[in-house]
């Protein structure tokens, strides 16, 4: 006898089988076993903290990427430009995830001996949990910020033609006693993940997130990943998209928003997309004590506000519900990652 819907419930996997099953579907969709673990632990993370347009889900996503050509399995990244604390890492058009791991290595070593560091990378591709590289290098000591580009979704302020991605930034600033205070948002009203899970879901979104294509607001999904995101703030938030553009583009020679084929289609061009990577060692400017003692004071004064949350709290908590009870994970997806493992590998 089945369940009533509401009664019934998902399959359960621990993070190191989700992880697993993660790597050995995008194996063998053609992903090198560096590219496979690394992809694998970022979408496993993602989920974790609620995630879902960037956990799980992604993995058929960039299976399909790595089949039809759009992410190059074979890739590896290497550091192709430097000076000082300055670096160029090229993707090769890989998947995002193995080259974010250079650039937050290259990032705290450059830091540690400048005082500051900054990592481009170009040639990439989808990146969709920047709040992952700035924690890693938050918890090494770090104030750090990370951006990426993505294709266009959002217009400049008074057009309806999407030129610019949703782009989202983080940041992290470590804490002695504690874990790193993490921000990590897309310049969007919403990710455009939430509405890819909408979509999928059957139900409407709220008024305020996107425009259809001919550039009236909607609450059909479909319509509104046809037509453009809008940016959270208005023309202050697509001015900021803006920068973010410029950061991860102008400066690593990567594609803009409007040149990279959309993701909502598995077929298309390689992306080539940019991110921009920042450390900066607390100890080269007031010093790391000043730094403790200067966060703590802010964070306590935002909390003794009744009702306050730190930002990142709730992704936090999540995850280490996540790391004891394991991840819900929907069965026709459960099924999909079962049956893309099991594929064999394309010949090179």
């Amino acid at each position: 006898m089945k369940l009533p819907d509401e009664r019934r419930t998902m399959p359960r996997l621990t993070l190191a089988e989700a992880e697993t099953l993660a790597t050995a579907a995008l194996a063998a969709a053609g992903a090198n076993p560096a590219m496979a673990a690394l992809t694998a632990r970022a979408l496993v993370a993602g989920e974790a903290e609620g995630q879902g347009g960037h956990g799980l889900s992604r993995v058929p996503q960039y299976a399909a990427f790595l089949a039809n050509g759009r992410a190059d399995g074979a890739a590896v990244p290497a550091v192709v430009a430097e000076r000082g604390g300055a670096a160029l890492i090229d993707a090769r058009h890989g998947l995002a995830y193995p080259a974010l791991d250079l650039a937050v290595r290259e990032a705290a070593v450059r830091a540690r001996a400048h005082g500051v560091a900054c990592l481009g990378i170009t040639n990439s591709n989808h990146a969709g949990t920047m709040g992952l590289p700035v924690a890693a290098l938050a918890r090494q000591g770090f104030v750090a910020l990370a951006f990426t580009n993505s294709p266009a979704a959002m217009p400049v302020p008074g057009g309806r033609r999407p030129l610019m991605g949703t782009n989202p930034v983080a940041a992290a600033f470590p804490r002695q006693n504690a874990a790193p205070l993490v921000i990590d948002m897309a310049l969007s009203e919403v990710a455009r993940g939430k509405i890819m899970l909408a979509s999928k879901a059957g139900k409407k979104i709220p008024l305020g997130w996107a425009l259809d294509a001919d550039g009236n607001p909607t609450t059909d999904p479909d319509a509104a990943l046809s037509g453009a995101m809008l940016a959270m703030g208005g023309s202050k938030g697509a001015l900021l998209a803006l920068v973010v553009e410029l950061l991860c583009c102008a400066l690593t020679g990567a594609a803009f928003g409007f040149e990279a084929d959309s993701f909502f289609t598995t077929e298309g061009n390689r992306p080539r997309l940019g991110h921009t990577l920042l450390a900066i060692d607390p100890g080269a400017l007031a010093g790391e004590a000043s730094f403790a003692e200067r966060i703590e004071f802010l964070l306590a004064a935002m909390q003794g506000d009744p009702g306050v949350r730190l930002p990142g709290s709730r992704r936090a908590g999540l995850a280490a519900h996540a790391a004891t009870e394991g991840l819900e994970v929907p069965e026709a997806l459960l099924a999909q990652l079962h049956t893309l493992a099991q594929q064999a590998a394309p010949m090179a």
